[in-house]
């Protein structure tokens, strides 16, 4: 099989091509040659019927016999009609079968030894008769020469006209070689035309051969579904010709019905005419789909220096941003934990300085303190919160709380299971990162700062509050709040609220906001444990 799929295109073809003119070739040959000695045959046998009684009605004939002189007076009229006819032998015979006419001088005035005289004798029939003789098989017509007396009619003679069955088949051969002549002219132009259908294929596939082209495909489907990037090919006129299936996953569209429409059909905005005009190579244009951004890249395909077609490669931009997120919540989940190192190691310090003063009840009293907030917070961390992700996101807020001076305190009632499955990682970290980012931005200039985090899956969703004790949030603010790019913190800010309503409302869930009697602001999440699509 591996052997098979070496052999060209261009051998494959032209063997097919041969073999199908040469069977085409054999047999009409063969129908032909069986046709034209069967129809050959027909024409000789009547032929020699009809000039056996031309002959034998000639006056010429009768009167030649009646004076014993056919010899002379009928033989050239005889010789000229066996040349004109092409028959092997016209030989005229009297009632006793005297030989009066043959094609060899020296049988003339001999008895015939012809066993078929008597069908004319003595029936005056005509006949067609098939007779093997030394120099092979003969076809003979066989008439009676009548003479008319007036009151009676008598046979007087018999006219024979002789065929050999070999000259016949030497004709008939004959043509055969005209047939074998043309129809190595038609195998010649035959291949020829396969070389140049070659071609012409062998240039419509890059010079590939089929094995390489069925290669290429099932290497290009394995590497456009390994892509996590939207791909589009289109052609020349902007039709779409190609989408994987990450494409059809992002923009939500069914890979069946979009191929074959205008690129403006599925993605309006998507500025395509001048890559296919001019040729010119596109890179991170923005453009808005389904209330999404997406970043694309516009390639220009090219062919002869011509441009033939565009791939299209797009990337969710929000799945960027996710992505950035998610490192920057590792950031600073590190930063927690060094800042934790950092304070412990100013604690040890304190520790070191009362040992050497000798103060050891307030050395005592200080980690019997220390050691009290840190059961507290285990007791909740670790025996309340049985989820490791909300536990390590928890963590590095710890330490970032203590490094910014901030009493950042869990709620004792908070517990919580594993989280579902539908609440992937990035998730839980974007809408708790975000808002206890925002509760220590909001009291880092307070005099009281201090956030509660809260967390419940009692029931059938999961509950997430943080609070602050910041100055709140106006009411006019609060519909502005998950607004793309608000912020009140400065320029190039805005994105993390925003996220967190993106992420809930897109888990089916709801955010609420509301203030404090005395002042700061309560963000509350609800998650549905069970997810609908």
């Amino acid at each position: 099989m591996y052997k098979f799929k070496k052999i060209t295109l261009q051998t494959k073809i032209l063997g097919l091509i041969s073999t199908l003119i040469l069977i085409i070739i054999f047999l009409l040959a063969s129908i032909f040659a069986y046709l034209q000695s069967v129809d050959t045959r027909n024409q000789v046998e009547q032929l020699a019927l009809q000039t056996a009684k031309t002959i034998s009605l000639m006056p010429e004939l009768r009167e030649a016999i009646e004076k014993n002189n056919l010899e002379t007076n009928f033989r050239p009229i005889a010789e000229q009609v066996k040349d004109q006819v092409h028959a092997a032998n016209i030989m005229i015979e009297n009632r006793k079968e005297i030989i009066y006419s043959h094609v060899s001088p020296n049988k003339v005035g001999t008895m015939s030894s012809d066993h078929t005289n008597y069908h004319a004798l003595l029936f005056g029939g005509s006949n067609i008769f098939e007779v093997e003789r030394t120099e092979g098989s003969v076809i003979i017509g066989k008439v009676p020469i009548i003479a008319d007396y007036g009151d009676y009619t008598r046979v007087i003679g018999t006219v024979s006209v002789e065929f050999l069955e070999k000259d016949i088949y030497q004709n008939l051969i004959n043509r055969i070689k005209t047939i074998v002549v043309a129809s190595t002219i038609v195998f010649v132009l035959g291949i020829i035309g396969g070389i140049f259908l070659t071609k012409s294929i062998r240039k419509d596939t890059l010079g590939l051969e089929p094995h390489e082209i069925s290669s290429l495909f099932r290497e290009r489907s394995a590497i456009l579904l390994s892509i996590k990037e939207g791909i589009i090919a289109l052609n020349q006129e902007g039709f779409i010709t190609l989408v994987n299936h990450s494409a059809e996953s992002m923009l939500h569209l069914l890979e069946d019905g979009i191929k074959g429409k205008h690129i403006h059909k599925v993605i309006p905005n998507l500025e395509i005419d001048e890559v296919l005009q001019m040729g010119k190579t596109i890179h991170n244009v923005e453009v808005k789909i389904n209330d999404k951004m997406y970043i694309f890249n516009l390639i220009p395909i090219f062919e002869d220096e011509h441009v033939v077609g565009v791939v299209s490669s797009f990337r969710d931009k929000t799945e960027l941003k996710k992505l950035i997120e998610t490192i920057s919540e590792v950031r600073d989940y590190s930063e927690g934990l060094r800042a934790q190192t950092h304070e412990y190691a100013n604690k040890l310090y304190l520790l070191s300085g009362l040992l050497q003063l000798k103060r050891y009840q307030d050395a005592f009293d200080f980690i019997q303190k220390e050691s009290n907030i840190h059961q507290h917070q285990n007791q909740i961390l670790f025996n309340q919160i049985h989820d490791a992700n909300v536990q390590a996101i928890l963590l590095g807020k710890l330490g970032k709380a203590s490094e910014k001076k901030i009493l950042f305190e869990i709620d004792p009632d908070s517990y919580v299971e594993p989280l579902p499955n539908h609440i992937e990682v990035t998730d839980i970290i974007t809408i708790i990162g975000n808002l206890i980012d925002n509760a220590f931005e909001a009291v880092i200039h307070q005099n009281e700062k201090k956030v509660t985090f809260s967390i419940s899956s009692i029931g059938n969703d999961i509950i997430i509050e943080v609070a602050d004790s910041g100055k709140g949030v106006s009411k006019d603010l609060i519909d502005s709040l998950f607004t793309l790019g608000y912020s009140s913190k400065g320029e190039n800010r805005g994105y993390g609220l925003f996220n967190v309503k993106r992420i809930v409302e897109a888990l089916n869930g709801t955010i609420e906001v509301s203030n404090e009697k005395n002042g700061g602001a309560i963000f509350t999440v609800y998650l549905p444990k069970k997810f609908k699509e």
